[in-house]
């Protein structure tokens, strides 16, 4: 389903050239949820830029679903990323927006006719458990409640792949565990292929099929949280584990 292979990314500050990732090969099936965990500045929000075309790689190529998204001119591109929904740390809603015209803003950039989207945000706000709040702003509603209304908003153009940076680092441990069953539910319900870029393993461990860890830019491991659990072999799953005392219990998982 996602498909990195060689994937490379420097920036160039004056004479001196900063590697965020090194030589990425990277494999997620379809369906699966996939967590990539890391120490801040590591590389994690990089990587999952680069698999959305956010940021492009500077080596490498990245496909999805079987399309090379690293061949594409930005007209097909833009085409390509409705299939890619992504949930932000800081939800990133549109402050002038209710709730309702905010899950309807990428299908509205769509061009979707007017029931169909009516149709599809009643749908979604429903599913998110927020038909209440559909004409509430965000600065009216809570930062868990936000989250669900970017999730919403995410899946508005019915994706198959749902990439989350750090989508519950801002959130309280009650509203984390409720946001990371909505999302398992949302990986049952569409289908949908999520990757979460985090640096909780307690994340990782409640809901991911398997975790990469990244160190300085490159994969240092792969394995499900319980081989990594088990035996670590890099530094940063060892500290991570080492800090990991808080567990959270994902309802249905």
């Amino acid at each position: 389903m996602i498909e990195l292979d060689g994937v490379g990314k420097t920036y160039a500050s004056g004479e001196s050239t900063a590697v965020a990732l090194a030589d990425v090969h990277l494999r997620i099936r379809a369906g699966e949820i996939f967590g990539v965990i890391g120490r801040s500045g590591a590389g994690k929000s990089t990587l999952v830029r680069c698999m959305n075309l956010l940021v492009r790689p500077t080596l490498g190529t990245v496909r999805i679903d079987g399309v090379e998204l690293t061949a594409l001119r930005e007209r097909e591109l833009r085409r390509e990323r409705r299939e890619i929904g992504m949930v932000f740390q800081h939800f990133s809603l549109l402050a002038s927006r209710t709730v309702y015209a905010n899950v309807a803003f990428p299908l509205e950039l769509a061009g979707t006719p007017r029931r169909e989207i009516d149709s599809a945000v009643t749908s979604l706000l429903s599913f998110v458990g927020l038909s209440e709040l559909r004409d509430r702003y965000p600065a009216q509603i809570s930062g868990g409640q936000a989250q669900r209304v970017g999730i919403a908003r995410a899946l508005a153009t019915r994706p198959k792949v749902l990439l989350c940076d750090e989508a519950t680092s801002a959130l309280d441990p009650q509203t984390t565990e409720s946001i990371l069953a909505l999302l398992r539910q949302t990986n049952r319900a569409f289908g949908v292929t999520i990757v979460i870029i985090t640096h909780e393993m307690r994340v990782v461990r409640a809901i991911c099929d398997r975790v990469a860890v990244i160190e300085a830019g490159r994969i240092v491991e792969i394995a499900t949280p319980e081989e990594i659990a088990q035996a670590p072999r890099s530094a940063t799953a060892r500290a991570f584990f080492s800090g990991d005392v808080a567990e959270i219990t994902v309802a249905g998982s």
